[in-house]
């Protein structure tokens, strides 16, 4: 009887949630079709958005990560997008909106933290939208054991795609066994699961030699993609570290830029170097600076957090 009811209970929760978002969502695209507060027409920008991304779609991008608040409406891109929201006080409005948003536009992805993949699972069901989440994050400095218990839960509760971050500090020791046996753990069990794995190197706090080894590493163990950064970390991504971890794991296994993208010319410098996905937190600004809707983006300020 429990069981039921607290069954109810989230179903009664999840569509309180959507109707909600869905109700701000309303709100927002009127505000922003409407008048500014001079009695002048604000200018759309979605469909920049779409025209400034198909260089990158044809350059060989997968996908092109963005945040909470992009809401494009060229189904071209929509599809590409890993929309992301990994803010450290992210609440389940905000959560609910993000799944409201790529589901409305049929996004790649939500990337969303681990507490939040049971909810957003359930938002998107039967959506095609992929749960991804992530995993020793942001240090990296947690014990193997821990990453994949985290790796395993998430799956259980609905993420297929897992993001983690490599012990840093085992790398810096040199201790190559032990950031082989971390990755290729968590690689055992997203594979079992279904799941993909991205291993994040955190790039800025490497030497040229370690991200090369990092990646090397990431290749052997089985991961699916290597990551440039957190977005957590002192730097982001650069055209030289994308092209020196392709170079190093081949054409086999994805590349994500993320950290610091600010401007599409930014997302065609990394797809240049080899990236076959973005990961930006500036999302406002790429698309024009008109279509965002988180507290903190109106007034064009870039968020800290992203993928």
């Amino acid at each position: 009887m429990n069981q039921t009811m607290t069954a109810m209970d989230n179903a009664t929760v999840e569509r309180v949630i959507e109707g909600i978002t869905r109700q701000v969502l309303i709100l927002v695209q009127e505000s922003s079709n409407g008048h500014n507060g001079n009695g002048s027409k604000r200018k759309l920008s979605s469909s920049n958005f779409a025209d400034s991304m198909q260089p990158v779609v044809a350059a060989g991008a997968d996908r092109v990560a963005s945040t909470l608040g992009v809401t494009p409406t060229d189904g071209r891109v929509a599809h590409l997008i890993d929309h992301t929201l990994l803010k450290p006080d992210a609440s389940q409005d905000e959560v609910a909106q993000l799944a409201y948003e790529a589901r409305k536009y049929k996004f790649a992805s939500v990337c969303i933290n681990p507490t939040y993949v049971k909810l957003s699972a359930q938002l998107l069901k039967g959506s095609g939208v992929d749960v991804c989440t992530v995993v020793g994050f942001p240090l990296g400095a947690t014990p193997t054991d821990v990453k994949v218990f985290e790796a395993q839960q998430a799956i259980r509760e609905g993420a297929t795609e897992i993001d983690m971050v490599i012990n840093v500090g085992a790398l810096k020791s040199k201790d190559y066994e032990l950031v082989e046996r971390d990755i290729a753990s968590v690689v055992r069990a997203c594979h079992s699961g279904n799941a993909l794995l991205k291993v994040i190197i955190e790039a800025a706090l490497l030497t040229d030699e370690e991200k090369v080894v990092a990646s090397q590493l990431s290749k052997i163990a089985g991961a699916d993609f290597v990551k440039t950064s957190t977005g957590f970390g002192p730097g982001g991504a650069t055209p030289e570290d994308v092209a020196l971890m392709r170079r190093v794991v081949g054409p086999d296994i994805g590349v994500k830029a993320a950290g610091g993208i600010k401007t599409a010319e930014d997302v065609r410098r990394m797809i240049e170097a080899g990236a076959s996905r973005i990961g930006a937190s500036a999302s406002v600004k790429i698309v024009g600076g008109t279509l965002g809707i988180r507290q903190g983006q109106a007034d064009g300020k870039e968020q800290p957090y992203g993928s």
